[in-house]
């Protein structure tokens, strides 16, 4: 598992961009686990991250992992069609990025709703899972 996203399974918007990232995603490089897994928090743990402190989209490639903006700019370097070019905004500094991502992510339920549990995969996504 080379290209690992954890998302927040509860959120719509976050939701709606795993969905997008698959789509997009034609060399099928990303697995996906929700931070509220089992796998999601074991993964957490073992990149120093907490889960409780977390509001974020977490890219995991290899040793390295990535959260926040820098994360999903990473993420849609890799995808497919014209979204790949929001990487250009990796020139812009992470703090001042990340003021505008978490913006985003403090309203997100508000803007966007939550489900009260996990999404489930449809039977295509679920080899794209990882829950253990």
């Amino acid at each position: 598992m080379k290209h690992l996203i954890l998302f927040d399974g509860i959120c719509n918007l976050c939701n709606s961009s795993v969905q997008y990232i698959i789509k997009h995603d034609e060399q099928a490089l990303f697995s996906f686990a929700s931070l509220q897994s089992d796998f999601g928090k074991q993964q957490l743990a073992s990149h120093g991250l907490l889960p409780e402190q977390l509001d974020s989209i977490v890219y995991i490639h290899g040793n390295q992992r990535y959260v926040k903006s820098t994360a999903a700019l990473k993420i849609a370097k890799r995808l497919d069609g014209p979204v790949k070019f929001l990487y250009a905004f990796i020139i812009i500094p992470a703090p001042i990025r990340d003021i505008v991502y978490n913006w985003i992510a403090r309203n997100r339920y508000k803007w966007f709703g939550k489900q009260q549990h996990c999404m489930l995969p449809t039977s295509d996504m679920k080899k794209r899972f990882v829950d253990d």
